[in-house]
């Protein structure tokens, strides 16, 4: 791998010749190497990086006299000054006092000390990563104060931080080297399924809640920063490798692999290239949650059993009506047999990511121009509306990039592809339509059903002899016609007889931002923006682009100041002020403002608190969606999207009585001008009382605004670090998906041909993208304290309270979709230093009851608790480090959500080297 690097840079330079030559190692206090830590020549952009026994060379023209900067996580920095062309050093790092000292750079698009900070901030850095005790870095996030993590798959992970969160979490933003890592076509991350490698990783941050006036319109509710190590800093070979098992009991004990590589090389102080490669396989955690859904038969044996994974039952009808009225049919309402989803799916989840990247430096400084392309190929579960097997799904990243010091201009495409991804639920539905039609099961149901009642049987007896009689013929997982139908189905990108969905989208984006804070000292001043293109491309199968790709953008402007000032010899303030202007082709712009003032006391004390406003636009989908997901049509509610979703429906059972003609023919603008609120119309079914019929008409949709406010505290009291923020969050114009259902015929409210079409059942449901007209706000705080214990030990916990303010009973057709629990509890107890190379890291997690709330499936998540545990060893003659370790030790499966599978536990093995 070196050697092809090496040739692949020869195009691009010569090494420059050296005048001067230094070497040595690096060590801690008690004499032991540091590995990664980094050695600059102050002023300039040239350096090296000590390996994994703390050994470093550096050869360079610069000539002495000169100043070594030597940096390292976890220690203090210090300095070195260089007075001869020839030294061999012995450099002692000490170890910092407090974490509280360690840079960030997202709170303020600066660097600065999360200790100064002026909104919260979470760091996970190569100390934490090295330390944690989940399977990986990602995992491992999940431990940090404030943070959730839905688990929807072994492979995907939804991050998210104070509430309001699916699976399709499009208010919470990751970026990857400043990228956007939301898919084009879904609108959000898939967890790290397409991120980046654990040997690149540098560090993680982590904004809870709105930063919208520094980084826009999705930055509604939490950041998530992962930064790539640069080769000029960290050059060399690592890699990692881990096997394990993971244990569940619905599919039992099966392999998980994981390894990566990281190849980087400097080849001289003006061009630097690296190379990353990953692999993940395992199997995904089963889901076999074979409950009846509310307002469905509760056990399979029910009529009209809807199973959350079971598929293929969507399909039901009122007998009676479907009779044509025969009094001897009851008047009940009969489902077809589906399909446990095991039989949809194998389960296989696997992640495949590499990435790569051209760095020149032509004056030997700071300025920088680069070139990364990433690509990501995958196979997880998604679950929205429906549960997806998201299946060679691939996704790519392609970025040029101008920076120093004080600004970066950057551009960059987001493309991805569905490759064999489809929908389970209407694999289901269709494989049932093909060995037989809804018409033909539910005609020989009714018929076998009225012959059986008039032999005498009972009408328990009449309904096992008529589905018997139906199910006649069916398909029968594992057999070869089972497979081929099968096959057929999600091969089929036509939602009326197949179950693929199809994708090419792509967005455009360019940001940049330029601090002025080396030209004045008065105050620090940045200004920047962004610009991004969409292009959707769905073939018809997500979006209403059935007519070609559908294409519009946004913009973006902003400024921060920035000005520290000391009171007095305790007090230092600093004070900051943003503000952004966003617009949307589709909307009016809007303005960002923050505001914040941090008072350092005595260097070990600071109070902080902030005012900011946030909003978010209205994604792809809610804009342009149009997609029949069986229990509902979601149609996006851009105006010119209204019509471009239509459909024909035969009406000629009933309607024709009404004087309708045979064939209906019904536009998605229907679900915003003619329908009643979903839960009425429940409700007019139980009652038969039209009077309790509410008019839906639900409005289109426009951005969503935010209010927070937050006041915290950091310090240190001796040992004892603390973190702590309380917070409260007012919103306007919540955005979500309102339930509600258009009368085939009729107008609503004529308390005529519409309330007729309800009760003969022509009508259609469908789920509109809207906002709330109802206030929603949301409050909480958390508290993080850590220490020393027992002379080396560290000892940490936290605690997070989160609370909803919605009156749901007002608006029950309205989901807010909060999803999370009011207390959290963690804690972590470990050392990295228990004996000589020796270290271990146990990690505690509680989470209390809370209630899900998605177009999936709605339930109680009942509380739970997880325990991760790992011990390490360090061979610095083979620079290696071993890990044994265990994610839910303790085997108690729980869930994250209604309809996903138990998390059960994973046990690894691991070996990294040289990282």
């Amino acid at each position: 791998m070196r050697t092809t690097l090496l040739l692949f840079f020869l195009m691009f330079g010569v090494l420059a010749s050296s005048q001067t030559s230094l070497s040595g190692t690096v060590v801690d206090q008690d004499n032991a190497p540091i590995p990664g830590a980094n050695l600059v020549i102050e002023g300039k952009a040239i350096g090296t990086v000590t390996d994994f026994d703390g050994v470093f060379s550096l050869n360079t023209s610069e000539a002495p006299p000169f100043t070594l900067k030597i940096t390292s996580i976890g220690y203090m920095p210090t300095t070195v000054n260089i007075t001869q062309s020839d030294q061999n050093l012995t450099i002692v790092l000490s170890e910092e006092q407090t974490r509280l000292d360690e840079v960030v750079i997202s709170a303020s698009r600066t660097p600065e000390r999360i200790f100064e900070s002026p909104v919260t901030v979470e760091r996970f850095g190569l100390k934490e990563i090295k330390n944690t005790a989940s399977a990986d870095f990602y995992d491992g996030l999940e431990n940090l104060k404030g943070v959730d993590i839905n688990t929807n798959s072994l492979t995907f992970k939804s991050i998210n931080t104070r509430g309001f969160a699916t699976f399709a979490n499009t208010r919470f933003m990751q970026l990857v080297d400043g990228m956007d890592n939301s898919t084009p076509a879904l609108n959000f991350p898939l967890g790290n399924l397409v991120g980046m490698g654990e040997t690149d990783v540098q560090s993680v941050e982590l904004l809870p809640g709105a930063a919208s006036a520094l980084y826009g319109a999705n930055a509604f509710n939490g950041i998530l920063f992962m930064r790539s190590k640069n080769p000029f800093d960290y050059s060399g070979i690592s890699a990692y490798a881990k096997r394990g098992i993971t244990s569940q009991v619905a599919s039992g004990d099966n392999a998980y692999t994981d390894f990566g590589m990281r190849a980087a090389l400097k080849f001289s102080d003006k061009f630097a290239g690296k190379v990353n490669f990953s692999s993940l396989k395992g199997t995904d955690w089963a889901a076999n949650n074979y409950d009846g859904k509310p307002g469905t038969g509760a056990t399979r044996a029910s009529i009209d059993y809807d199973g959350y994974n079971v598929y293929g039952d969507e399909a039901s009808t009122n007998i009676r009506a479907a009779s044509g009225g025969l009094g001897i049919i009851p008047d009940v309402v009969v489902s077809r047999t589906g399909y446990e989803e095991r039989h949809l799916t194998d389960y296989n989840a696997e992640s495949v990511k590499a990435d790569w990247g051209l760095y020149y430096r032509p004056w030997a400084s700071d300025f920088e121009i680069s070139y990364v392309g990433k690509i990501g190929k995958g196979t997880t579960i998604y679950q929205g509306t429906n549960r997806y097997n998201i299946d060679n799904f691939t996704m790519q990243q392609h970025k040029f990039e101008m920076k120093n010091d004080n600004f970066f201009l950057r551009g960059y495409v987001v493309s991805d592809k569905a490759g064999d991804s489809y929908d389970m639920v209407f694999t289901g539905l269709n494989i049932n339509n093909l060995w037989k039609s809804n018409q033909q099961w539910f005609r020989e149901y009714i018929n076998t059903y009225a012959g059986a009642t008039l032999s005498g049987a009972t009408d328990e007896q009449a309904h096992a002899a008529a589905r018997a009689q139906a199910d006649t013929g069916r398909l029968i997982p594992g057999t070869p016609e089972f497979q081929a139908a099968f096959e057929k189905v999600i091969n089929d990108p036509d939602f009326t007889k197949g179950s693929q969905f199809k994708d090419a989208s792509k967005y455009y984006h360019a940001d940049a931002n330029y601090n002025f804070s080396h030209l004045w000292d008065a105050v620090d001043v940045q200004v920047g923006g962004s610009y991004r293109k969409y292009d959707l491309n769905s073939f018809g199968t997500i979006y209403t682009d059935y007519d070609g790709s559908i294409q519009y953008s946004e913009f973006g402007i902003y400024t921060q100041l920035q000005k520290q000032v000391d009171l007095s010899d305790y007090v230092e303030m600093k004070l900051t002020g943003s503000a952004r202007y966003d617009k949307s082709e589709f909307f009016d712009g809007f303005v960002s403002p923050r505001l914040s003032a941090g008072f350092t006391i005595k260097r070990n004390h600071n109070i902080r608190a902030s005012v900011q406003t946030g909003f978010r636009n209205p994604t792809t989908q809610d804009l342009f969606i149009g997609l029949n997901a069986g229990r509902a049509v979601l149609v996006g509610s851009a105006p010119a999207n209204l019509d471009r979703y239509s459909r024909s429906y035969d009406v000629s059972a009933s309607g024709q009585l009404m004087g309708q003609p045979a064939t209906v023919e019904q536009t998605g603008g229907a679900a915003y001008n003619n329908s009643y609120l979903a839960a009425s119309v429940q409700e007019f079914a139980a009652t038969e009382d039209p009077s309790v019929l509410e008019i839906g008409n639900s409005s289109l949709v426009k951005p969503e605004r935010v209010t927070s406010a937050e006041l915290g505290y950091r310090g240190k009291i001796k040992k004892l670090e603390i973190d702590m923020s309380v917070y409260y969050n007012s919103y306007k114009d919540f955005i979500s998906g309102e339930l509600v259902v258009s009368p085939f015929y009729g107008e609503v409210g004529d308390g005529g041909l519409s309330v007729a079409a309800l009760a003969n059942g022509d009508f259609q449901t469908y789920q509109t993208y809207t906002n709330s007209k109802a206030n929603v706000n949301s409050y909480g705080g958390s508290i993080g304290l850590n220490t020393k214990v027992l002379g080396n030990f560290d000892l940490g916990g936290s605690y997070t309270y989160t609370q909803q303010d919605f009156d749901q009973n007002a608006f029950p057709d309205f989901r807010t979709n909060f999803n999370t629990p009011e207390h959290k509890v963690k804690a972590n107890f470990g050392n990295t230093d228990l004996f000589k190379n020796f270290g271990f890291n146990v990690a505690w997690r509680w989470s209390d009851t809370y209630y899900w709330q998605a177009t999936f499936g709605d339930g109680q998540i009942p509380s739970y608790h997880s325990v991760d545990a790992q011990i390490n060893y360090s061979v610095p003659s083979i620079k290696s480090t071993f890990k044994l370790g265990a994610s839910n030790v303790l085997g108690d499966e729980y869930f994250t959500a209604i309809g996903t599978g138990n998390i059960g536990s994973m046990y690894y093995l691991s070996w990294t080297i040289n990282n």
